[in-house]
């Protein structure tokens, strides 16, 4: 039987493989679905990443499935409903953040229809392809995710720094960094789908 080789991070966790194998690195596309990681790469700022996909099904149903339309409207009432909700990570500050974020996500949808091709710009629309040996060689951040960094909180999205916009990066395949020796490394090599 072949062993599969993974990168060096991913845990003995079947959700943690699950989503190495089937979701991290994989270039993504969808205005919704970018949005969605990114409230939930600001979540996990401090924390495991584990701790977030663990919550990651009550999230949804918590935060209306993550569509920016109801999420921009929720009040302070909803905030407190959240705040006493176990289910979620219980920071004040980053489920503000995901009202404010919402709210910046339809400005950017109506001044430019597009929350994915407006990120992928920052990488001229198409993955990275790294070539790193070993995890010690992966960054934490470089000069993309420092200017999408920027150029977010210029649109008013707050947890939004550029190691966790790296992070995005690397979870919906802007940079593919899984390692070579890794099984997933040729696989999230696609280009990006021909525009409608």
């Amino acid at each position: 039987m072949t062993v599969k080789i993974r990168c060096g991070w991913v845990t003995a966790d079947p959700i943690d493989i699950d989503y190495h194998d089937n979701e991290w690195g994989v270039p993504l596309w969808d205005d919704k679905k970018l949005f969605e990681m990114m409230i939930l790469e600001g979540a996990q700022a401090g924390l495991s990443w584990i701790t977030v996909l663990k919550k990651r099904d009550h999230y949804r149903r918590c935060f209306s499935n993550f569509d920016p339309q109801k999420i921009a409207r929720y009040d302070q009432k909803k905030i407190e409903t959240l705040l006493s909700n176990p289910g979620i990570i219980r920071n004040r500050l980053k489920i503000q953040s995901t009202v404010t974020n919402a709210q910046a996500y339809l400005k950017i949808m109506e001044n430019q229809c597009s929350f994915s091709n407006y990120l992928w710009d920052f990488v001229e629309g198409k993955p990275v392809q790294n070539h790193w040996k070993n995890l010690r060689q992966v960054p934490t951040s470089n000069n993309i995710s420092d200017n999408m960094s920027k150029e977010l909180k210029k649109q008013g999205f707050k947890f939004v720094g550029s190691t966790i916009c790296y992070a995005f990066m690397q979870a919906v395949g802007m940079v593919n960094d899984h390692t070579t020796d890794c099984f997933c490394y040729r696989l999230n090599t696609k280009p990006r789908p021909p525009m409608g």
